[in-house]
């Protein structure tokens, strides 16, 4: 009889730590009080690539405008200043046609996104690695884009990445693995290793 009691207890307890509706959720790690006017300083560019850091800041300008929780304004009134560096940018074709003309394209963007307090003069949170990637067919395909269109859609994607880490707080975004970037650019031409 006391096996039976306890086989039974044993299978409940068992049961309900097998319930699908245990959900682990972090508190919320908001932005001070404080910060209510948020600043993107123009994003930094290191790659090869013209003009990428000019596009990325005014998309995240933007999303900012359309989340509408913290108003944009020059750097000089804000409490808050989002500091951005684009550090990776690769192209690769991954799909041939028989003639070997590339038909489908990848491409990544790696960059390191903070947000700096004015007034504690320190960083909140940092996300060195921000990783956003675009296949997409050639633009002589059905249904096929340019790079040009296929850069659009990824400023997008880490646009709201960048406002919704800010927002949401730490967990929302996560930075791509150190072991799993390209190595810098400085490194590869030491190295002899391509892009």
């Amino acid at each position: 009889m006391k096996k039976l009691l306890l086989l039974t207890a044993a299978l409940g307890l068992a049961a309900c730590g097998g319930s699908s509706d245990i959900i682990y959720r972090p508190a919320e790690q908001k932005l001070p009080q404080y910060i209510k006017r948020i600043a993107v300083r123009p994003f930094a560019n290191k790659t090869q690539q013209f003009g990428l850091e000019e596009k990325i800041t005014l998309k995240v300008i933007e999303e900012f405008l359309k989340n509408g929780e913290y108003s944009v304004s020059p750097e000089s009134a804000a409490q808050g200043v989002i500091v951005g560096e684009i550090s990776h940018y690769i192209l690769t074709p991954i799909q041939y046609d028989v003639n070997l003309v590339p038909t489908v394209y990848k491409l990544n963007v790696i960059a390191a996104v903070r947000l700096l307090d004015r007034e504690q003069n320190r960083y909140l949170w940092e996300e060195p690695a921000l990783q956003v990637t675009k296949m997409y067919s050639a633009a002589n395909l059905p249904g096929g884009l340019t790079e040009e269109q296929a850069r659009e859609a990824l400023w997008e994607i880490l646009a709201k990445d960048v406002v919704l880490r800010t927002v949401s707080g730490f967990g929302s975004v996560s930075s791509a693995s150190w072991k799993k970037m390209p190595p810098p650019p400085e490194v590869q031409q030491s190295t002899g290793a391509t892009r």
